[in-house]
């Protein structure tokens, strides 16, 4: 009686980290060591310092980088924006966006392994702590499976205790990002009773990060992330993934010392390569038909020893194939370049490829969808350049006062009441003089010379007067605004009086 087998691509019908009943498999990864897990590891360094410094670095008293939703306050690398630069932003959102999309349908989710805070964090930080107080994979599951002694509650406390540390500085960090680093340090030093706002905003985003590190770990990569669910729509068998190479290792198992090594043939490429087979192969198939018999096919490199599953903080099999869970870490790659060299076997059975490359053994990089996304970006990056070289540092509206009319003096001039508003993109503190060209005109303001902080909105009110002086009245004004002695804006504006 045959056992009915689960269909080939049964693992697709479901994640690897929730069993049959639905219940969560917590994943136990096993520590990865290799160049890849090397370089990571220093570029993580990288990031984080820059993640951590970035909000500190200051150009011109302002912080490079600044996005303050409550006081509508944005900066960006130096640059000032204000609510009416919001196309502005929302071009470079595009822009970004479409960045990711050709990144990812070339080089697949290699953000993901190597540049994502949250696979930074994980794997580079709360993991490394897991493994320096609990031990590595087997430790860990021996220490989640042992009653409650004194040994396992001060591993737990410990290694919470500096979950929150860590936490509590990815707050504050994230928290400097909004409201800069003055606002934060005027938080800290203040009693939570007198700011209970900023206080709780803290202790939120400290809470929050605690349980994405602690608790939802892998599973924000697997069912929270957006990036990961629009893999399915961007990668084709061009993209560039960490991929099994199954015409190399399949049939897996085993090694068998009885039987020598397949180390004539250790890859199809150069088979395919040069449209033949190579001697030993063809004496094989010779000696079979002679036979009659079949012998079972050679087993590939695969030995099925299991360690590219065992490192993988998702919990999959990569030998599947391409699967949404993969954040291509790099971690079954250096598992199993580990074990070929053991084996005496060449590396890249599992590496950097294409599903085009595995199976015909070319790999194409400048594909017309690559280059349409690449024209496209191009495009989208001329017209940021140009729309941010010819923004203005100053934004100017003068508009007469709604509902009034001219005002006559005494028979001796004629003023018109307007209405300006200021907006300062610059990091400069900008005061600010009116002046009427032609010399006819007058401006008179409300409550003295304006001046407008960097980043700020002023709204204030002038008068415009032109003398009666028999030579009538213009129908416009030419408003110069400038600071400094420099001129930054020109505006025009009509006038009423009584010839109109």
């Amino acid at each position: 009686m045959s056992i009915p087998q689960p269909p080939k691509d049964d693992f697709r019908n479901h994640i690897a980290t929730v069993d049959e009943a639905g219940k969560r498999l917590w994943v136990f990864p096993k520590q990865p060591e290799g160049r890849f897990y090397q370089r990571r590891t220093l570029l993580s360094y990288l990031l984080l310092a820059i993640l951590f410094g970035l909000p500190w670095i200051r150009v011109g008293g302002e912080p490079v980088f600044l996005f303050n939703v409550l006081e509508r306050r944005f900066i960006l690398f130096g640059l000032h924006f204000t609510p009416q630069d919001f196309h502005l932003f929302a071009l470079l959102m595009v822009t970004a966006m479409v960045f990711i999309v050709l990144f990812t349908v070339v080089f697949g989710r290699l953000f993901c392994g190597w540049v994502c805070p949250q696979t930074t964090f994980m794997e580079m930080v709360f993991r490394k702590i897991e493994y320096w107080i609990e031990g590595d994979a087997n430790a860990q599951k021996r220490l989640a499976k042992a009653p409650w002694t004194p040994d396992k509650v001060r591993k737990k406390a410990l290694k919470h205790g500096l979950f929150l540390l860590v936490s509590a500085l990815i707050a504050h960090t994230f928290l400097a990002y909004i409201i800069g680093t003055d606002g934060l340090l005027e938080i800290v030093q203040q009693s939570p009773l007198e700011a209970p706002g900023g206080f709780l905003a803290i202790v939120a985003f400290i809470g929050i990060f605690y349980a994405v590190f602690s608790y939802m770990r892998e599973q924000v990569c697997i069912a929270v992330c957006p990036y990961g669910r629009l893999q399915g729509v961007l990668l084709d068998d061009d993209s560039v993934n960490v991929i099994y190479d199954y015409e190399r290792g399949e049939p897996r198992g085993k090694i068998d010392r009885g039987q020598p090594k397949r180390t004539s043939c250790t890859s199809c490429a150069s088979c395919r390569e040069n449209n033949s087979a190579c001697t030993d192969r063809i004496l094989q198939r010779m000696e079979d038909n002679l036979t009659g018999i079949a012998p079972p096919p050679p087993k590939g490199d695969c030995i099925d020893c299991g360690l590219c599953v065992q490192v993988c903080p998702t919990g999959i099999d990569i030998r599947n194939g391409i699967q949404m869970e993969c954040i291509n870490c790099t971690a079954c790659i250096d598992a199993c370049d580990a074990v070929m060299d053991k084996v005496d076997r060449p590396r890249g059975l599992i590496r950097y490829d294409s599903e085009r490359g595995v199976r015909e053994g070319k790999r194409r990089i400048w594909t017309p969808r690559a280059m349409a996304y690449s024209a496209l970006l191009l495009a989208l990056v001329a017209l940021n350049v140009w729309l941010l070289s010819s923004r203005d540092g100053v934004d100017v509206i003068l508009l007469r006062a709604p509902g009034s009319l001219y005002h006559t003096e005494a028979d001796t001039a004629v003023s018109n009441l307007y209405t300006y508003q200021v907006v300062n993109k610059t990091g400069l503190e900008l005061p600010l003089t009116f002046v009427a060209d032609g010399g006819r005109a007058e401006v008179r303001t409300v409550g003295g010379t304006p001046a407008v902080p960097p980043g700020e909105i002023v709204e204030g009110a002038l008068f415009l007067v032109v003398p009666a002086d028999g030579n009538g009245y213009p129908d416009e004004i030419v408003v110069s605004v400038r600071s400094g002695g420099e001129e930054l804006k020109r505006i025009t504006t009509s006038f009423l009086h009584p010839s109109n």
